[in-house]
């Protein structure tokens, strides 16, 4: 992630230079793991740069700060804002960014009291998460043996980062043996997610996805996939997933806003399907692909533009004859 690329992050509704932003070591957050956060791509389209589906991660931001009792000091058209002008003060047309919203400075203790809630929104250039050839070449993963946490401990619906330590554990365990990824079971040992993406998985035609109630997060991108897929006439189940249907799965992949569409290959040495990315994955990734890509009419409304389309054009050098 090539950070030094970065201008400006914005702190509490000011754009400050990259290397001025600083939180304080005795920041609630940092001993609590009380922050929040959201994960956004901009997508540099045929008809100029355009944020993904920003309404809905603004929304799933506040969202996770209703659950947590945290108070924004923002609207979310003004968080949502926020965003379209970092990615302007950097002068990005491809990239990722991470509102993050977190109690501050203040007083420690378990209770935090009148700690303030303080939001930050980074920016920069991140390609593809589980590397540029998984997109059709597919990853090898591994069923985790840590469990996603069980209901009414921690809230999974919630995109909060001491969430992530669970996430960090999955995902170690699976680099370590030598995989790419995890995939998490919940704790009554059905399919859940993986470490940072929701999971699918295709029998006989049918797409089979776990629900909520699964202890998974309500991923955007997997919200997409099942919109794009119910209207391709595909039947789409949500429903609780055994272990062994991973097994024998015609095809399986993982959705994220960081891993995007990305096929499972074999899960546990266990070849899916025959080791490459089967046809319903393809269809699918291809039109999402298009989609981001502007390639195809944004028919769902999914792409918010970083700049009105005079300022794009005004932005692209002019063709010259000669």
């Amino acid at each position: 992630m090539p950070f030094e690329e970065v201008k400006k992050v914005w702190m509490n509704g000011q754009l400050v230079d990259f290397a001025d932003a600083k939180i304080h070591v005795f920041t609630h957050a940092v001993h609590y793991g009380s922050g929040l956060f959201e994960g956004i791509r901009c997508y540099n389209t045929k008809r100029g740069p355009a944020v993904f589906r920003l309404p809905e991660h603004t929304r799933r931001l506040f969202d996770s700060a209703k659950i947590y009792r945290m108070d924004l000091p923002f609207t979310m058209d003004e968080i949502s804002q926020a965003c379209i002008d970092l990615i302007q003060a950097n002068e990005f047309e491809d990239c990722y960014l991470r509102p993050v919203v977190y109690r501050g400075y203040h007083s420690l203790g378990v209770f935090p009291g009148a700690c303030p809630v303080d939001v930050v929104i980074g920016a920069w250039i991140w390609g593809k998460y589980l590397g540029p050839e998984a997109i059709e070449q597919g990853v090898d993963v591994r069923v985790s043996s840590w469990n996603r946490m069980a209901p009414n401990t921690f809230p999974a619906l919630a995109k909060a980062t001491g969430n992530y330590m669970n996430s960090i554990l999955i995902r170690q365990e699976a680099a370590i043996d030598g995989y790419s990824e995890g995939i998490a079971l919940d704790v009554n040992g059905y399919v859940s997610e993986g470490s940072g993406e929701n999971i699918f998985i295709i029998r006989d035609g049918r797409i089979f996805t776990p629900p909520l109630g699964a202890s998974i997060l309500g991923g955007i991108t997997r919200s997409s996939i099942l919109r794009i897929a119910r209207d391709f006439g595909f039947e789409v189940v949500e429903t609780f997933i055994p272990r062994e249907m991973l097994y024998i799965a015609d095809e399986v992949f993982f959705t994220g806003t960081a891993a995007e569409v990305t096929p499972i290959r074999s899960i546990d040495k266990i070849t899916v399907g025959n080791g490459r990315r089967g046809p319903i994955t393809e269809r699918l990734q291809k039109e999402f692909f298009a989609y981001i890509g502007g390639d195809i009419p944004d028919r769902y409304n999914w792409l918010t533009p970083v700049y009105a389309e005079s300022e794009t054009k005004a932005r692209k050098p002019a063709l010259v004859a000669g």
